[in-house]
């Protein structure tokens, strides 16, 4: 005896698999309405010796100064635009979504439109193709703390 998968079985588990391949194509956290992001945090080390509370990101000695690094799986970015000053922002492109994926002469860069920005204060150095400075949204700055030698989640 045979043991057949029956049709009806086979169409739901594609249609399912399409489903979950589809919903891993979604943009989320864009709204073109939205105002600009969250409030710029202080990213000065704490001198109280303790651990201010936040998932470990990276080590300062990580992030070279005038560069950055980027953290897929936190959807951070990282930057150390001048010594000792590190700042935070998403790794998620805000003209369509994708990941940026490499950080090079000051400018954190997208490989999908090739828009880039400034390591600084994620301002746009170049708009995605169509796009201008001032049509693009800027990367929205997440928090971070310095504590010591550590990057904090803020």
């Amino acid at each position: 005896m045979t043991a057949e998968t029956p049709r009806r079985t086979l169409l739901v588990t594609a249609a399912a698999g399409a489903a979950a391949a589809l919903a891993g194509c979604t943009v989320y956290g864009r709204d073109d309405d939205a105002e600009a992001g969250p409030e710029p945090t202080a990213t000065e080390p704490d001198d109280s010796g303790e651990q201010s509370g936040g998932e470990v990101l990276a080590a300062t000695s990580d992030v070279e100064v005038g560069g950055g690094i980027i953290l897929g799986d936190q959807g951070v970015v990282l930057t150390q635009p001048s010594s000792g000053e590190f700042k935070g922002f998403s790794a998620t492109c805000t003209h369509q979504g994708c990941t940026v994926s490499s950080i090079s002469d000051g400018t954190i860069n997208c490989p999908c439109h090739g828009s880039r920005f400034s390591i600084e204060d994620g301002s746009v150095v170049q708009a995605a193709s169509g796009l201008t400075a001032d049509t693009q949204a800027p990367l929205p700055e997440v928090p971070i703390n310095v504590d010591g030698d550590s990057i904090l989640a803020g």
